[in-house]
This record gives C-alpha cells, sequence and structure tokens, in this order.
C-alpha cells in the first residue's frame, strides 16, 4: 500500500494559540507493522520533535512535501508547524518509542488548515520514509478525518504535484475526487466532502 501524501505547503500557514477545550489530549496507541505507534496532537514542545523529523526526511520526500529543497526548519516555522487551535488548524503526529535512547521519534504527521476557503481546509500529510508503505499515512489521514467531522469542516483538499504516485494511491483509497489544478499543470487537487 502507498501511503504517502505530502502537500505545498500551504497548510502551515494557519496556527494560533492551542484552544484546549477543541483540541483532544488523549493518546490513541495502535499496533504497525508490529510496532506500538502512539497518535497526538502536536504541540509546542514537540518543536524538536518537528525538527529531526523533517531533517531525516529524504530528498524526495521534501521535496513532495515543501516543493523545493528546504533542508531544515526555521525557528519561525517550527513554531508555526507545532501551534494548532483545534478549529482552523489541526495536527496530529505518530511517535514511536526508541528502545535505545528512551525517547519519542515522530514518523508521520497529519494536518489542516483553513485557507479562507469557505469552510474547505487544507491537508498534508508526510510520512518517514521508513515508515512509508505500511498504512501510516492512511492511519493518520483517517484520524485527520474524522476530527474534522466531528468539528464540522465541510471538505479537505490536498495540493499535490502530479508525479506523486503514493498520494495518487492513498487518495484513491480515501475515495478522494482528483482534478487537474487549473493554475498549474504539475499539480492535482484531491478533496473530500464530509
Amino acid at each position: 500500500m502507498k501511503d504517502t501524501m505530502q502537500s505545498t505547503g500551504h497548510a502551515d500557514s494557519a496556527a494560533s494559540t492551542i484552544n484546549p477545550s477543541h483540541v483532544p489530549g488523549e493518546l490513541c496507541h495502535h499496533i504497525l507493522d508490529g510496532k506500538k505507534i502512539t497518535i497526538r496532537p502536536i504541540n509546542l514542545k514537540d518543536k524538536a520533535l518537528e525538527a529531526d523529523f523533517v531533517k531525516n526526511l529524504s530528498a524526495q520526500t521534501k521535496h513532495y512535501r515543501f516543493l523545493g529543497g528546504i533542508n531544515t526548519l526555521s525557528e519561525s516555522m517550527l513554531k508555526t508547524l507545532c501551534t494548532i487551535d483545534g478549529e482552523d488548524s489541526m495536527a496530529f503526529i505518530a511517535t514511536e518509542h526508541d528502545p535505545i535512547t528512551g525517547t519519542e521519534k515522530e514518523i508521520g504527521e497529519s494536518r489542516y488548515a483553513y485557507t479562507g476557503d469557505e469552510n474547505a481546509h487544507e491537508i498534508a500529510i508526510t510520512i518517514s520514509d521508513a515508515w512509508q508503505h505500511k498504512g501510516l499515512g492512511k492511519l493518520l489521514t483517517e484520524h485527520l478525518i474524522d476530527y474534522a467531522k466531528v468539528h464540522n469542516i465541510g471538505s479537505l483538499y490536498a495540493i499535490e504535484l502530479a508525479d506523486n504516485q503514493d498520494m495518487r494511491a492513498l487518495a484513491r483509497e480515501l475515495n478522494m475526487s482528483e482534478k487537474r489544478d487549473r493554475d498549474d499543470a504539475h499539480q492535482v487537487i484531491y478533496s473530500l466532502t464530509l
């Protein structure tokens, strides 16, 4: 199964102060590929996790996620990525416990943000290279979709590079519609009405 879905980065632009009444605090544990993983909302304390996560992505995964040669994230971008309000922006991270260091390691994330398009929110999903094709992208996206439904989000969409076959496979698996981007022939738009 292919499950990497990286966005153009637009979904990262909406971040504000967290409203605890709108963001679930509990952890969700899953067994995936024989390993225990945790899915939880991101928070500002996760800046180091997020920085390491992006730093260790392959060049191709970074290209699909950020549409370019980003290697490390600025402090400002880290703050934006780790700040959610639970309404207009939401992000879940998947982590695994590293038994050698005793620390948590980020292995994937799913997020949405309001971009001014009525009740539509742009999504971005990124999976670490070692965890691609194991079902994590679908699992994280389903968490995001379920959260969006509870919070009355009308639809979700992603603007992706047309050659991102992993995204195409995931979008089809999630029954998202697909259309060419009229403004850029190298991009497609996947959408899902909730």
